[in-house]
């Protein structure tokens, strides 16, 4: 069973547009590879680490098939660390969540350079770089 390629793109897009519980999204970091089940999470703690509140506004249309996406169109900007994030160790992944602290995993992505983010970086995300994708299995091949 599968989705079409025109429902795909509306799921991507109605999950900003105000579904409930999903009326904002946090983006946060991981420097572990977060699981389908939402778990595997690890985010920075300390050092003015916060996720970044998103919402529809933020992020372009639905496009694409096979698979759809959905990317974001404004600059997502994380508070200037004050303290090296995870240790110094390489942030690989972004994490959607459906709250500012705790909650629930609603979608990752690897970063496509994983880095540290280092005491007075100020990580950021310009237009386009963070993708959400939907699809069939076989398309992501």
């Amino acid at each position: 069973m599968g989705f079409t390629d025109a429902v795909e793109q509306a799921i991507l897009d109605g999950l900003f547009a105000g579904w409930e519980g999903y009326e904002s999204l946090w983006v946060g970091l991981s420097s572990t590879t977060p699981s389908g089940s939402g778990g595997n999470v690890t985010e920075p703690s300390g050092g003015s680490y916060a996720r970044v509140e998103t919402d529809a506004d933020d992020w372009g249309a639905a496009s694409n098939t096979a698979p759809a996406s959905k990317a974001n169109t404004a600059t997502i900007t994380f508070p200037t660390a004050t303290a090296d994030w995870a240790g110094g160790s390489n942030l690989t992944h972004f994490v959607l969540y459906d709250a500012q602290t705790n909650g629930n995993v609603v979608a990752y992505g690897a970063l496509t350079t994983p880095k540290p983010v280092l005491n007075g970086d100020t990580a950021s995300f310009a237009s386009g770089q963070l993708v959400l994708q939907l699809g069939q299995p076989g398309d992501f091949d």
